[in-house]
C-alpha cells in the first residue's frame, strides 16, 4: 500500500507497501508530485495504470502509476467541493473502448457534472437540495442515479435529463449502488438498506442492516453479493435477498468505504487509519494500519489487481494484492511480487522462480498445467519443465476467469470466451445472443474435455451448453432448461462424451444432475439431494461431492440414479460437517482429497477412500473380475452397491448378479436371472433397460427386432393398458390378448370395465384363454426360433 499527501509542497515520495494474503511487505518508494491541502474525497482508475483523485481543494489530479507522475487535469470553481465521482463504463453493447473518456461528478452545491477525461465540464445540472452525496452509472451507461443531502433518489439519462424520481425519504441517502441487471437500486436509509426496482408496482425489498448510520454500499454484478458499512464501525455481507451472509466485529472507528473487486472474489474495507482486504465471504486477508485519516473513498483498478483509497488527511493511498497462492498435489505456487512467482516442490523441496514481463493478472494450477495471465500475454507451464512456457499475446488485457480441464484451458475477459490448447493453440470461441461475459465467474461457466456450459445471467433457469472442439451449440442445439433459477453448474470430468453430466445446484438449494448430449428428446433432470450448498468433481473419475446441510456427502457413482435409484442411498459416503462451521466451500477434489474452505478462511483436508475410483477405472477398461476381486477385498457395502449400478450401466449382468447379491437385493437377483432365460438379445436388452425404468427404450428395442407381442405385454405387466391397446390395435395383433389380462386384473378387483375404447374393442368378442395362450407360446417359440437361426448364421459367418 501506498500513500501520496497532497499537503507538502513538490516532491513528496510515496511509500508504496502491498497487502498480501499474508500480511504487508513494504517494497519501495515512488515519486509522485503534487500539492494541495484538503482531504480527498473520491477517486477512480481510467486504465489499470492511471488514477483521477478530487480533493476539497477543487482540483483533479490524474496519477500516472508507470512514470511515477502527477498531472492536474482542471481546477474546479471554488464553490464546487467534489464528494462522489463515477466513470462512464467502458462496455457498450458490442463496442469496446479501451478506457472511460468522462465521468459524472456530484458536489455539496446540490449539482452533478458532465466532465471529459481532459477536464472539460461538458455539463452542470441542478440535481438535489443540499449536497448530491453519490452519484453511479448503470453497467450499461445507459442512466445514472443520485442520492442526496434531500432523501431523493433520482434517475437521470445519459445526457443528464431527469427520467425519475425513484424514492422521497426524510433522511439523507449517503451511498447508492445499481443491481447487477441494472433493474434495480440499492440505497441507505438511516439504518435500513432498500432495495427498489425501477418499475413501477414491483415489490421493494427493505431490511434493518446496522445498529448505526449506513454511510456506503457496493453490489458486486458478478457474484451478486452486497456490501455495508456503517457508523456501528462494522462491515456486512448480504446476499441479494437482504440475508446476512457475513457481520463482522465492531472496529474502533466508523467504516467509511467498502469496494468489490471486479471480478467479486475480494472486497476492501476502509476506516479511520485502516486499510482491510478481504475474501468475498468476509473473512481477512490482510489488515494495515497506514496513516490516512478516514479512507473516505476505495476504487478497485479494472484487473483487480490495486486499489486506491482516498484518504481524509490529503494522501492518496495505493495498495498491490500480492502472496497469492495456488496448489496442486505436491505443487505451491506463490504470487511473491507483482509481476514475479514462486514454485515450490514440496516433494523434493525444489524452488523454481518465474518472472514475467508484465503484471500477474490471473493464474491457475491444474492438469499438471499453471496458466498465467498478465496484462497482455498470456504463459502456459508445464509442471515437468517451468523453463519454458508457451506464451502467447491476449487479445484483450483483462482476463478475469481461468478455467482449467485435462485437455485444454478456458480465458474468460470483458468480451469474450476463448478456449486453447496447453499449447497455446486456439480452439474455438463460444457465443450467444445476449452474453455478458463480465459477470462470469466460476460457479456460472463450467469446462470438461468436450463441452463447456455456461449459466445464463438474463435467464437464471437457462443453462448454453456447447462443444469445446468447435464452440458451436452441442447437439441440436437446444439449451437446458430447469424450473427454478441456478446458482453453480459443475461437469464430470470423465468418460465418454456422450455419458457427460453436469450437476447444479439451484435456487432452493437442490442439487440435480442431468445427461448434456441432447438430441431429440428432453433429458430427465434428476434431485440427488436437498439443502447443497457447494459441490465438486472429481478431476480423475466421476465421483461428486458436496456439502449438504449439516452433512459432508460424496456420491461414489451419481449415474445410479440413471441406472437404480433404489441403491443410491447405499453408494453414498456421509460424515458429519459441523466441524467446518457455517458456510464453507469447497475448493477443489484432486485424487482422494477434497479441500473445503470454513468461513474463517481456514483450509481443512479430508480424504476419502481410494478404493471407488479404483473401482471406476478397473469398469472404464471393462476389468469386471479385477473389480469384483477389489470388492471382494474391501468388503464394503458402498463398493459392491457402485459396481452393481456400474455393472447394469455397461450391461454386464453377470456381474451385476455377484453385486445385487451381496447387498442383499434377493428380487433383483432373482429378475436378473430371468433376463439371462430370454431367448433374445434384444428381449434381454429390453428387460435391461426395463430393470433401469427405462421403459420407453425397452419398447422401441423389442418394436425394431419385430418381437411386438413382447412390446405389449411389457406395457401389460406395468399396468399401461392404454398403450398396450394402441400397440395391439397399431399392429394388428393381440388385441384379444390385452383384453383378457385387463378383463382379468378387473375381476380381480371387483370393477366394471369403464373406458369407452376397450368397451369398443370388446364387444361382440369372446375371449378364449386356451387360444391366447396357445398363441403366447407361439410367439415364444418363434422368437426363440429367430433367435437360433440368428446365432447359426452369425457363426457360419465366422468359419474360414
Amino acid at each position: 500500500m501506498s500513500s501520496s499527501d497532497y499537503r507538502h509542497p513538490p516532491t513528496c515520495l510515496a511509500n508504496f507497501c502491498i497487502i498480501s494474503r499474508d500480511g504487508v511487505h513494504h517494497v519501495g518508494q515512488a515519486g509522485l508530485e503534487l500539492s494541495t491541502s484538503e482531504l480527498v474525497s473520491c477517486v477512480g482508475w481510467t486504465t489499470a495504470e492511471e488514477l483521477y483523485s478530487c480533493s476539497d481543494d477543487h482540483q483533479i489530479v490524474k496519477w500516472n502509476l508507470l512514470s511515477s507522475e502527477t498531472t492536474q487535469i482542471v481546477k474546479l470553481p471554488d464553490d464546487i467541493y467534489p464528494i462522489d465521482f463515477h466513470w462512464f463504463p467502458k462496455s457498450l453493447g458490442v463496442k469496446k473502448q479501451t478506457q472511460a473518456e468522462s465521468f459524472v461528478l456530484t458536489s455539496s452545491d446540490g449539482k452533478f457534472h458532465l466532465i471529459s477525461k481532459l477536464g472539460r465540464v461538458e455539463k452542470s445540472i441542478e440535481a438535489h437540495c443540499g449536497a448530491v452525496l453519490a452519484g453511479r452509472w448503470n453497467y450499461e451507461g445507459t442512466a445514472l442515479v443520485t442520492v442526496g443531502e434531500d432523501g431523493q433518489i433520482k434517475i437521470w439519462s445519459k445526457t443528464g435529463m431527469l427520467r425519475s424520481t425513484l424514492a422521497q425519504q426524510g433522511t439523507p441517502v449517503y451511498s447508492v449502488a445499481w443491481g447487477p441487471d441494472s433493474e434495480k437500486v440499492l440505497y441507505t436509509a438511516g439504518k435500513q438498506l432498500i432495495i427498489k426496482p425501477l418499475q413501477p408496482n414491483a415489490k421493494v425489498l427493505q431490511w434493518k442492516a446496522h445498529d448505526g448510520i449506513i454511510l456506503k454500499v457496493d453490489w458486486n454484478s458478478v457474484n451478486d453479493l452486497i456490501l455495508s458499512a456503517g457508523e456501528d464501525c462494522k462491515y456486512k455481507v448480504w446476499d441479494s435477498y437482504g440475508r446476512p451472509l457475513y457481520n463482522s466485529q465492531p472496529h474502533e472507528h466508523p467504516i467509511t468505504s467498502v469496494a468489490w473487486a471486479p471480478d467479486g472474489e475480494l472486497f476492501a474495507v476502509g476506516s479511520f487509519h485502516t486499510l482491510r482486504l478481504c475474501d468475498k465471504t468476509g473473512w481477512s486477508y490482510a489488515l494495515e494500519k497506514p496513516n490516512t485519516g478516514s479512507i473516505f473513498n476505495i476504487a478497485w483498478s479494472i484487473d483487480g489487481t490495486q486499489i486506491a483509497g482516498a484518504c481524509g488527511n490529503g494522501h492518496v493511498v495505493f495498495a498491490h494484492v500480492v502472496e497469492q497462492h495456488w496448489e496442486w498435489k505436491n505443487f505451491q505456487v506463490t504470487l511473491t511480487k507483482r509481476r514475479a512467482m514462486q514454485v515450490r516442490n514440496v516433494l523434493n523441496d525444489a524452488v523454481d522462480l518465474l518472472e514475467f514481463r508484465d503484471r500477474v493478472i490471473k493464474a491457475s494450477l491444474n492438469y499438471a498445467h499453471l496458466v498465467v495471465s498478465t496484462s497482455l500475454q498470456c504463459y502456459v507451464f508445464s509442471t515437468k519443465n517451468w523453463n519454458t512456457p508457451i506464451i502467447f499475446d491476449l487479445k484483450e488485457g483483462t482476463v478475469s476467469l481461468i478455467l482449467q480441464a485435462e485437455r485444454h484451458f478456458l480465458l474468460v475477459d470483458g468480451s469474450s470466451i476463448y478456449l486453447y490448447s496447453y499449447e497455446g493453440r486456439f480452439i474455438s470461441s463460444p457465443k450467444f445472443p445476449g452474453m455478458r461475459t463480465d459477470i462470469l465467474n466460476a460457479q456460472t461457466v463450467s469446462l470438461s474435455n468436450d463441452t463447456i456450459a455456461i449459466r445464463d445471467k438474463a435467464d437464471e433457469k437457462i443453462i448454453f451448453l456447447f462443444e469445446a472442439s468447435t464452440g458451436k451449440p452441442l447437439g441440436d442445439g437446444k439449451f437446458l432448461s430447469h424450473k427454478n433459477e441456478i446458482l453453480e453448474i459443475a461437469l464430470d470430468q470423465k468418460g465418454l462424451t456422450n455419458d457427460r453430466k453436469i450437476a447444479f445446484i439451484d435456487k432452493n438449494r437442490d442439487l440435480c444432475i442431468t445427461s448434456v448430449k441432447r438430441f431429440g428428446k428432453e433429458e430427465q433432470i434428476i434431485k440427488l439431494g436437498t439443502m447443497v450448498h457447494t459441490l465438486a468433481w472429481n478431476d480423475t473419475c466421476n465421483i461428486l461431492c458436496g456439502l449438504q446441510d449439516t452433512r459432508f456427502i460424496v456420491w461414489y457413482y451419481p449415474n445410479t440414479v440413471y441406472v437404480d435409484r433404489d441403491i443410491l442411498p447405499k453408494t453414498l459416503y456421509e460424515r458429519d460437517a459441523s466441524e467446518f462451521s457455517k458456510n464453507p466451500h469447497i475448493v477443489s477434489f484432486v485424487g482422494n482429497q477434497v479441500t473445503i474452505r470454513r468461513a474463517d478462511g481456514s483450509l481443512v483436508h479430508i480424504s476419502i477412500s481410494p478404493y471407488p475410483a479404483i473401482l471406476h477405472e478397473y469398469v472404464s477398461s471393462s476389468k469386471w473380475e479385477d473389480a469384483v476381486r477389489l470388492c471382494r477385498f474391501v468388503k464394503e457395502q458402498t463398493m459392491w452397491a457402485c459396481l452393481a449400478a456400474m455393472a447394469v450401466a455397461n450391461r454386464d449382468m453377470t456381474t451385476a448378479e455377484i453385486a445385487y447379491a451381496a447387498i442383499g437385493e434377493i428380487d433383483k437377483v432373482q429378475y436378473i436371472n430371468s433376463i439371462k432365460s430370454l431367448p433374445s438379445k434384444e428381449s434381454k436388452m429390453a428387460h435391461i433397460l426395463l430393470f433401469s425404468g427405462n421403459i420407453q427404450e425397452a419398447e422401441i428395442v423389442l418394436l425394431q427386432a419385430g418381437l411386438v407381442y413382447q412390446a405389449i405385454q411389457i406395457n401389460i405387466n406395468l399396468y399401461n393398458w392404454e398403450r398396450a391397446l394402441e400397440l395391439a390395435v397399431k399392429y394388428k395383433t393381440h388385441v384379444d390378448t390385452v383384453l383378457a389380462y385387463r378383463q382379468k386384473f378387473l375381476e380381480t378387483f371387483g370393477k366394471q370395465e369403464t373406458n369407452k375404447r376397450y368397451l369398443h374393442y370388446a364387444e361382440g368378442l369372446q375371449i378364449d384363454w386356451e387360444k391366447i395362450k396357445a398363441k403366447i407360446e407361439m410367439e415364444i417359440t418363434k422368437e426363440r426360433e429367430q433367435s437360433s437361426s440368428s446365432q447359426s448364421s452369425k457363426s457360419m459367418g465366422l468359419k474360414p
